[in-house]
């Protein structure tokens, strides 16, 4: 989580966010498998590519 929390990413900027408003790390580490999980679904619902510069499944 250190390393993606430092990247450029909407992902990484997110999880900035979080630590930064002092929010517990375990909550944190539950809030991006959360985040992590709903995506893999989406693309796997969608058969769509995952597009990592928006964070989401590309619909």
């Amino acid at each position: 989580m250190h390393t993606l929390s430092q990247s450029d990413t909407p992902i990484g900027q997110w999880l900035q966010t979080m630590l930064s408003r002092g929010v517990h790390r375990n909550v944190v580490i539950v809030a991006l498998a959360n985040k992590l999980a709903r995506i893999a679904w989406a693309v796997l619902r969608e058969g769509q590519p995952y597009e990592r510069a928006y964070g989401i499944a590309v619909i």
